[in-house]
């Protein structure tokens, strides 16, 4: 299953400047909030949220939260994401992969899901 997302960076820099800290507490858990510097990262890491949603094909909501979705850096600085256990078992996921890239006021994320049950 792949999932796609894409987010105007302009658009997570105006919510910065409005409040930064109660944006990031609303999608983020603390260890996502420590790799905040800018907003582009932040773009892109709501964009890999999102495209995590749609590659589960539930979106965001009462099935899974935006803090259900972790996303980490790898001692190589890719991007991977961890689900919670019930997730992982209610969809068979067995191997995930994830990109992240910015370029021309965008960020843009591709999240693929390898599951034993079929969608």
């Amino acid at each position: 299953m792949i999932g796609v997302d894409i987010v105007a960076i302009a658009r997570i820099e105006r919510i910065f400047a409005k409040n930064r800290e109660r944006f990031l507490q609303r999608y983020l858990n603390e260890n996502e909030m420590a790799q905040i510097k800018k907003p582009t990262r932040a773009a892109g890491f709501w964009a890999a949220k999102e495209a995590v949603a749609k590659a589960l094909g539930c979106g965001i909501g009462s099935e899974l939260g935006f803090h259900d979705i972790e996303i980490y850096k790898d001692a190589r600085g890719a991007p991977h994401f961890q689900l919670p256990k019930r997730i992982i078992e209610r969809y068979g996921i067995r191997d995930t992969s994830l990109s992240i890239s910015h370029d021309g006021g965008f960020a843009v994320a591709v999240a693929a899901i390898e599951t034993s049950k079929p969608a």
